[in-house]
Parts: C-alpha cells; sequence; structure tokens
C-alpha cells in the first residue's frame, strides 16, 4: 500500500473548477500562497534561492479515473498519459510556479492554476539544466500551440 500524507495546503483566488487557468501558463500574474505544516518547515531552507518551483499535489476535486479523455485543448479523445487532464488513475497535479519569497512557513507564489485548499504533497526546485529539455515533437499537442493562455476549465472532468 502506498500512502501520502500532506505536508501543506495551496491557496489560490480559484473557489470553482470551471474557469480556472488549466496550465501556468495561462495563469500568468495569479498570486497564491502555499502553506506548508510547521513539521515541513526546515525542508523550506534554501528553497528562497530559487526563482521557479515544482509543486504536486493531490488532485482532491478530481472526478472518477479515465483512461481516455476529450482534454481542454482539442475536440477529439486521447489516452489520458497523452494528456495533462486531472481525471487520472492517480490524481497527482504538478505545476511549475514562480516562487516570490519564503515567509516562515509561507511561500508566495505566481502563475498558480490550482484550486483553493488543495492538499501539497511536495515541493522541488526547478532547476533549468535538469527540468528543461528541448522537444522535438508535442503529439497532438502541436495544433493547440498558443491556445492554453486564452483556454479556460469547463465541466468535462467534475
Amino acid at each position: 500500500m502506498i500512502k501520502y500524507k500532506p505536508i501543506g495546503v495551496v491557496h489560490t483566488p480559484f473557489k470553482n473548477l470551471e474557469g480556472m487557468p488549466i496550465q501556468p501558463a495561462g495563469a500568468q500574474f495569479v498570486r497564491g500562497t502555499v502553506d506548508v505544516f510547521p513539521e515541513y518547515a526546515e525542508g523550506l531552507r534554501d528553497l528562497g534561492g530559487f526563482s521557479h518551483i515544482i509543486l504536486l499535489y493531490h488532485l482532491h476535486q478530481s472526478a472518477d479515473p479515465k483512461l481516455t479523455v476529450t482534454p481542454f485543448l482539442d475536440s477529439k479523445s486521447h489516452g489520458i498519459f497523452a494528456t495533462r487532464a486531472p481525471v487520472r488513475p492517480n490524481p497527482i497535479g504538478l505545476s511549475v510556479v514562480k516562487l516570490s519569497k519564503v515567509e516562515g512557513f509561507t511561500l508566495h507564489v505566481e502563475n498558480i492554476d490550482i484550486l483553493n485548499g488543495t492538499p501539497l504533497l511536495d515541493i522541488k526546485p526547478y532547476v533549468p539544466e535538469f527540468d528543461c529539455h528541448s522537444a522535438d515533437r508535442v503529439g497532438w499537442l502541436e495544433k493547440a500551440k498558443g491556445s492554453v493562455q486564452k483556454k479556460k476549465a469547463d465541466d468535462r472532468f467534475f
């Protein structure tokens, strides 16, 4: 049995899934905070030296898992693992956000696309040398380039 225990809670302006940005690229300048539980505070040491962080979180309002979905950026069905749709067998979300500052147990972030009250599972520093790769192909998303900033979530996954 695999068990995860939240290490904190994400706070954002998004109270409802519908109308949210679907990726951090569509949430430019949206600010939020991440409250890390006090017992994990020591783990925040030196995090403030990074401009961006990776947040891993539990998609606690996600609908039942599906193996094929019609994602927000297409009108055709695709396998869940070829999408970023939230209705996954293991409802784990990932967002790369800008870290403005660390203040005690609170992280101040920007470009956040996460539902308010979401349980936080982990934080990792974003390191371009590790995390930024040029992609030779982006599959079915090729035709959706440039549209993520304008696209908002609808009711298809809840």
